[in-house]
């Protein structure tokens, strides 16, 4: 026979099952937030100092810039002399004569190129040549050989030595002087109290350069006077 107490009983726990297939699961633990931190600082990098530009070494003030006496035209045109054996063109361009090791007395040459109303004469083409101290001239390079230009005041300055003595002839400096634009002066400067100058057979007291003791060298003093106004 069917057993209505067991039929309940069976009844119930469906119901009771059912009821927990039903209810809500459990709620899941929420997600923890996750802490953001500043970016880490970029590390600064010393600054690497810079030396400062080496200032360029000045050379010292010498003879050469010796303050002249006013331009004197009173020995007239300059005289035209010989070129001699030993010119050589196309020399250096240079304001200095003077070589390492050179032997020999050092000495300034200096002056104005002028016009024949002594006015200064800007920019005059002055090309020379010498013999050394033993009066010998390099004919196979350019030792003591070398020209140069004048200033905006006419003023030219050259630095070499006091040329040699060779037979029959006294000491001297050739020189080739031009104006712009003007006809070339090819002539010699001589120095004062040399024995060889009265035995010299071209020398001329117009071309004697004048001696002014500087600390520091012996400056030899001369102005050209070029026939042009």
């Amino acid at each position: 026979m069917f057993d209505k107490r067991l039929a309940h009983t069976l009844i119930l726990m469906a119901i009771v099952s059912f009821a927990a297939g039903c209810a809500p699961t459990q709620t899941a633990a929420p997600i923890a937030t996750r802490t953001v931190l500043p970016p880490a600082p970029i590390p600064t990098l010393a600054a690497t100092a810079v030396p400062p530009a080496q200032a360029p070494t000045v050379a010292p003030t010498t003879a050469a810039q010796l303050t002249l006496p006013q331009p004197d035209c009173s020995q007239g045109v300059t005289p035209a002399q010989t070129e001699g054996p030993y010119y050589k063109a196309n020399t250096p361009e240079r304001a200095s004569l003077l070589e390492p090791g050179m032997a020999g007395t050092k000495i300034v040459v200096t002056g104005y190129v002028l016009t024949r109303n002594c006015r200064p004469i800007a920019r005059a083409w002055l090309d020379f040549w010498q013999a050394d101290d033993k009066g010998e001239y390099d004919n196979r390079g350019y030792s003591l050989r070398g020209h140069l230009f004048t200033d905006a005041d006419g003023r030219y300055t050259l630095e070499t030595i006091l040329p040699g003595l060779y037979p029959g002839r006294t000491r001297h400096i050739h020189v080739k002087v031009q104006a712009p634009n003007q006809p070339i002066v090819t002539t010699q400067l001589y120095f004062p109290e040399v024995q060889q100058n009265n035995r010299d057979g071209i020398y001329k007291t117009k071309l004697l350069v004048t001696w002014q003791d500087v600390s520091g060298a012996k400056v030899a003093l001369y102005n050209f006077v070029l026939n042009v106004n």
